[in-house]
């Protein structure tokens, strides 16, 4: 499996706190629930997004605000605060908008969709998104954009929840694609390693197969390289070595199968990830985590106590 496809595998909507409002200016909507990702897509007319964050990553910070017209895309990554308003104007100075039936000028029609990051995998994604991404408007986004405007509007069809939830899901993974695919987006660290000619092969790899027992040998001769080339170049792009890096993956992703499949055996999840034996593995996951995969899982199923929180790590109640 492809590194980024990995990674847009584990963005999906359950239940997602999902919005269409009509807002009349002045007006402002207040984002303060903390979640991991917000999805802001204009219908019609045009909204400013701005926060409390400081500096900027990848060239897109939220110290200033930024301009979102109809048809594009923003993506704000929590857990900081931040508003949408009708102009640009610091958090807090605009009042709060009017939901309204009708649509005269002026008017703005907005979609917006929160996303609570459960899996170990996000956590990833999360590691290289900006705090404020706005992708313009294509034809592919446009079309799902329409499409969830029409199942906004529809009288309550068999199923609408989960089809609202796919169409966010993939109207967010539509947006996340057109950023990275953008030249001038290069995040540091893994995300840039995939373009090299050494680390990129090591990489690619580890994510197809993780279940392979891998060495340090082995993974230098998928790259062509010795293995001390290969640590070298892997660990000062990735900022860990490589084996250190897999450790993580292999952990990360364990994780996501336990929560995700809890009919899975921990003998089972083992296996997926390349360890031979469940008391091994069971011993590598509770260094990793801090809690042994069946405590894990108890603590992070889907519907626990824990529910909206982050469970990687995650230590039981």
């Amino acid at each position: 499996m492809d590194p980024f496809d990995d990674l847009l595998r584990g963005v999906r909507a359950d239940g997602a706190d999902f919005r269409r409002v009509e807002l009349s200016p002045p007006w402002a909507l207040r984002f303060t629930g903390g979640a991991p990702l917000t999805l802001c897509a204009p219908l019609r007319g045009e909204v400013w997004v701005s926060g409390t964050g400081t500096g900027a990553e990848a060239g897109e910070g939220r110290g200033e605000p930024r301009r979102v017209r109809a048809g594009d895309a923003a993506v704000v990554r929590g857990p900081e605060p931040f508003v949408l308003t009708d102009r640009p104007s610091p958090p807090g100075t605009a009042a709060a908008g009017t939901a309204v039936d009708a649509e005269p000028p002026g008017r703005t029609v907005l979609v917006t969709g929160t996303y609570r990051a459960r899996g170990a995998m996000v956590q990833r994604l999360l590691g290289v998104l900006p705090p404020v991404l706005v992708v313009p408007g294509g034809e592919e986004c446009l079309a799902l954009l329409e499409a969830l405007e029409a199942q906004v509007a529809a009288a309550c069809p068999p199923g609408r929840r989960v089809v609202q939830d796919r169409l966010l899901d993939w109207l967010l993974v539509c947006t996340l694609r057109g950023w990275f695919d953008r030249p001038e987006t290069m995040p540091d660290g893994w995300f840039r390693a995939l373009g090299d000619e050494v680390a990129g092969p090591a990489l690619r790899v580890m994510h197809a197969a993780p279940d392979r027992p891998w060495t340090l040998a082995a993974l230098a001769a998928e790259a062509g390289v010795s293995r001390t080339t290969l640590v070298g170049r892997f660990t000062r792009l990735v900022g860990e070595p490589p084996l250190t890096y897999l450790t993580d993956r292999r952990m990360s992703l364990a994780a996501d199968l336990l929560t995700a499949e809890p009919t899975a055996t921990v003998a089972a999840v083992a296996r997926r990830v390349g360890y031979a034996d469940a008391f091994g593995f069971s011993a590598a996951f509770k260094r990793f985590h801090g809690a042994s995969p069946s405590e894990y899982r108890r603590a992070c199923r889907p519907g626990a106590d824990r529910a909206g929180a982050e469970c990687s790590p995650c230590s039981p109640a």
